[in-house]
């Protein structure tokens, strides 16, 4: 029989549609767990399947044996301990999210930004100084490690009560990581610039040194005048208003998302760096 008459198209474009569902099924739930505690489960189960894989290809009865029994038993495991995480996703599924990523990224960047605009312009009128730094593409464990661990939702109320004077989070940096204050009372690498201008304190050094080593965005409010500083990338941007902070941080936020981030916003402000 000549092979083109073997050539079923329909069983060709059925698996091909099956692979192309199934993928992108995946790598919505990838999406989904990105940035929690569950990508740690996954990295573990990934490290316990290789295991099981390499003792059973050379052969290590009792190796693959506790592998299988990790396997096994750690399902049930895994249901009871990531219940939250678990529950989350058939949530979304059930309200049709989980195809939408991009729709729910855009209501929490549109809550983050909520919060911390209301929470600098209230701190910034009684003059409660701050320091906020919202991690990006670059990763701030290595200064999340010096401060005291919170990880709580982002919330004005909160930002507020962090930085009221004399309460024991208030000298340091808060880091913020996809909608949540992840620590406070973090130490930041202090700018040795010598064009940062003189009359700015260390929260504003701080900003600067850790926008040059990082890509993170972070805001300052000042303690002396109530003035809003924002840095990026080794620029600082002084003076900026209620409304041109909250354009910068949802036009930044929505394009870390796309994969890119620009400063393309408007602003009058003074411009150090």
């Amino acid at each position: 029989m000549p092979f083109w008459a073997q050539f079923n198209v329909l069983d060709y474009l059925t698996d091909i549609i099956d692979i192309l569902i199934v993928t992108y099924v995946v790598y919505k739930v990838i999406m989904i767990i990105r940035g929690t505690k569950a990508v740690q489960l996954a990295k573990g189960i990934l490290v316990v399947v290789g295991v099981w894989f390499l003792s059973s290809f050379f052969q290590l009865r009792t190796l693959e044996w506790l592998t299988n029994q990790a396997i096994t038993y750690g399902l049930f495991a895994i249901i009871i301990i990531f219940q939250p995480e678990l529950r989350r996703v058939l949530e979304q599924l059930g309200r049709g999210r989980i195809f939408t990523r991009g729709t729910v990224v855009e209501e929490q960047h549109k809550q983050m930004t909520e919060a911390i605009v209301k929470a600098s312009t209230y701190m910034s009128k009684r003059r409660i100084g701050a320091l906020m730094s919202i991690e990006r593409k670059t990763g701030l464990n290595d200064y999340i490690e010096t401060g005291i661990s919170l990880n709580g939702n982002l919330t004005s109320q909160l930002l507020i009560n962090i930085f009221i004077p004399n309460t024991p989070l208030h000298d340091g940096a808060v880091i913020i990581r996809g909608g949540e204050i992840v620590a406070a009372a973090c130490y930041l690498p202090l700018s040795e610039s010598p064009f940062i201008a003189k009359e700015l304190g260390t929260r504003h050094r701080a900003a600067m040194g850790v926008s040059e080593v990082t890509d993170c965005l972070t805001i300052v409010v000042s303690e002396e005048t109530g003035g809003i500083t924002v840095t990026k990338n080794g620029e600082m941007f002084r003076d900026i208003s209620e409304e041109q902070l909250k354009e910068m941080l949802h036009n930044e936020l929505n394009e870390t998302e796309n994969g890119t981030g620009s400063l393309r916003w408007n602003w009058r402000g003074k411009h150090n760096g």
